[in-house]
């Protein structure tokens, strides 16, 4: 329980996706108040329905009449221009505007709803089970409490990284944002070269999925650093070792995903400029 949690007043969510539901069920979880949670969605899904049904609160089609303490916008970043318009008369001097809008800067934000106390955020899809790592980036007029409900906020998802530069979220956006999608490309190649020396199909994909989900809790489990930990796994002159001289090869693996990420954050850039 996060005893922070009880003391925000008013949170209102907009935008009742998957992100925004899990984030809501993880506050609730973790302590919020039902009372205390504003859901703001003009076509709430079945999940936000389903939510609101077990909690007993109310979907409200737009933020006429609401005035919250914290405002979070889960909303797509295609829509954000419309929906600022529509909450600009939710957000006064006692509202933290927390975003996790892909790509909408916080000079766009902060114009948008006529407001400094904006953190922009960028979490990643494990933040859907309470697994994610979530950047973020704070306003010119966030102070430390709005730090604290930031954290008190996104650590029902995950671990929080703050950064001082907002152009370091182009780069968050590249290694964990877009990051959990190339481990489930690993799966498939792992699985796939399973198949070329024989195995099954399913058996293969059986295997890799295992592989990855067990590896992770094993690094989840234990604080050593990677490396150390594929030190710990690799027999000198032994099979893993023969492996690895081919991904730690100079046109091995780690150039192909330095490549990887730098067209995701060159990516990330041109989206933020529009």
């Amino acid at each position: 329980m996060n005893a922070h949690l009880r003391t925000l007043g008013p949170v209102m969510l907009v935008g009742a996706g998957k992100m925004g539901m899990a984030l809501a069920r993880g506050w609730l979880d973790a302590g919020l108040p039902a009372s205390n949670l504003v859901l703001v969605d003009p076509a709430p899904s079945d999940a936000a329905k389903a939510l609101a049904s077990d909690y007993e609160l109310t979907i409200h089609a737009e933020a006429v009449g609401l005035d919250p303490n914290v405002l979070v916008l889960a909303v797509k970043p295609q829509i954000i221009g419309d929906v600022m318009e529509g909450l600009k008369q939710a957000v006064g001097p006692q509202t933290l505007v927390l975003s996790i809008a892909a790509g909408i800067s916080i000079a766009t934000l902060s114009a948008g709803l006529d407001t400094g106390r904006v953190v922009r955020t960028m979490p990643n899809t494990p933040a859907q089970i309470g697994k994610g790592v979530t950047g973020a980036v704070a306003g010119p007029e966030v102070g430390t409490d709005d730090r604290a409900a930031t954290d008190a906020l996104l650590s029902a998802a995950g671990q929080v990284a703050w950064f001082d530069a907002e152009s370091d979220l182009d780069a968050v956006t590249a290694v964990s944002g877009s990051g959990p999608a190339y481990v489930f490309y690993l799966v498939e190649a792992l699985a796939a070269a399973g198949g070329k020396q024989g195995l099954p199909e399913h058996v293969a994909m059986q295997l890799a999925r295992q592989t990855v989900i067990g590896a992770a809790a094993l690094m989840e489990a234990d604080p050593a650093p990677a490396g150390v930990l594929r030190q710990n796994v690799t027999s000198p002159n032994g099979t893993t070792a023969a492996a690895l001289a081919v991904l730690m090869a100079d046109d091995g693996l780690t150039p192909l995903m330095e490549r990887a990420v730098d067209a995701a954050r060159k990516r990330s850039e041109e989206l933020g400029r529009g």
